[in-house]
């Protein structure tokens, strides 16, 4: 049975999937059918929280005595997700226990950090993912009759490679990757399942001590924070686009301050109030700077000349020939700053530095220097 739905993303038709706790719920779920009623499956059916019922295919069985070992073979859909085609593993073994015991093997990693669903030192098996997984297995138990204990063990075996490719060893998560899923369903190229992301990678860094924490959209600031300002990589928290996002929440984890270090190319978006910096929501990077190049002083024909420019250097060098380079960036980062205060209002402090990569430091609004001293107190 298709186990698939159509959505439209970005005017395009794309294909849902389904998560790695989907696949280990459903793994466990036929795993402990067979091993408490003898019987082998090669479908189960799962209800995901997302209220999608689901019907896998069970592959890789083993059957012993005292275990069942099967997997479900990951489907992400039109997403793309480093996890697609993988197969995630599920064992039940019977013990005396008396209850459920639920752990990771083979390429489920491990938690060392703070900060995460899990405590330190525990799979990394998320909250929804450990019930949905949880709940199918003790829902097979009353159905067997069956008042014993029981272990699950979920194993990916790919994991370990593929976690290079994932946030987790940004995270604090060794060994392999998370078994993820709020809703048990991926939505093709989710913004959700990244801004998840954002939130506890700062979540993270604040239950270790950090109320301070740069703030980077991605490599080119992080690159600029080590290379050029000789600051510590480690803490800050790369927030894509989704700066407003990252924005709201240092606010919810009641950071302290953040320091956001970008691009021109990104950060000038901010000058106008644009909190998602991704050319499809909005690219008004030349005309926030052909606005601030007149109020600047600068001549009809210049300004022309910004709004036809196809990238940020080419507009810094009309603006460095006319001589108001320092006066029109000068008033970007007012207007920057003005945007980010009034997104968090007085409850965090912020700052942002912008930078290009041949022009070095364009601006920084008025406490960036503090807060990276903050920051750097904290190593």
């Amino acid at each position: 049975m298709e186990n698939s739905r159509i959505v439209w993303k970005n005017q395009k038709k794309m294909r849902t999937g389904y998560t790695t706790g989907s696949c280990a719920a459903a793994a466990a779920k036929a795993a402990a059918v067979m091993l408490l009623t003898g019987e082998k499956i090669q479908n189960v059916r799962l209800m995901t929280p997302a209220g999608i019922l689901l019907y896998l295919e069970i592959e890789h069985i083993e059957r012993q005595n005292d275990f069942v070992s099967c997997a479900v073979k990951k489907d992400s859909g039109d997403d793309p997700d480093v996890t697609n085609g993988v197969y995630v593993f599920a064992k039940v073994a019977k013990n005396e226990s008396g209850r459920i015991t639920l752990d990771g093997g083979e390429g489920v990693g491990r938690v060392t950090r703070k900060g995460l669903e899990q405590a330190v030192g525990e799979a990394a098996i998320n909250k929804i993912p450990r019930q949905m997984i949880l709940n199918a297995v003790e829902e097979q138990m009353k159905l067997a009759g069956y008042d014993g204990g029981l272990e699950v063990v979920i194993s990916i075996p790919e994991g370990k490679r593929l976690a290079a490719q994932t946030f987790n060893p940004r995270l604090g998560i060794e060994g392999g990757i998370s078994v993820l899923g709020t809703t048990g369903i991926v939505e093709p190229m989710s913004e959700r399942a990244l801004t998840d992301t954002i939130f506890m990678e700062m979540k993270m860094l604040k239950e270790n001590g950090a109320s301070y924490c740069y703030l980077v959209p991605g490599n080119y600031g992080t690159d600029f924070l080590r290379e050029s300002l000789g600051y510590d990589g480690n803490l800050a928290v790369k927030c894509s686009n989704y700066i407003g996002e990252a924005l709201d929440d240092a606010v919810c984890l009641e950071m302290e301050g953040v320091l956001l270090v970008g691009h021109i190319g990104k950060l000038v978006k901010l000058a106008a109030g644009v909190m998602n910096t991704h050319s499809r929501q909005a690219d008004c990077r030349m005309e926030v700077l052909a606005a601030h190049a007149a109020v600047a002083g600068a001549k009809r024909e210049d300004v022309a000349s910004i709004m036809e420019c196809i990238t940020t250097t080419e507009a810094l060098d009309i603006l460095k020939s006319a001589g108001i380079l320092e006066t029109t960036m000068r008033g970007i980062m007012e207007k920057i700053e003005e945007h980010m205060r009034h997104r968090v209002g007085d409850r965090v402090e912020t700052a942002a530095v912008m930078f290009e990569t041949s022009y070095g430091i364009l601006g920084k609004t008025p406490l960036a220097d503090e807060i990276a001293a903050s920051i750097q107190k904290r190593l």
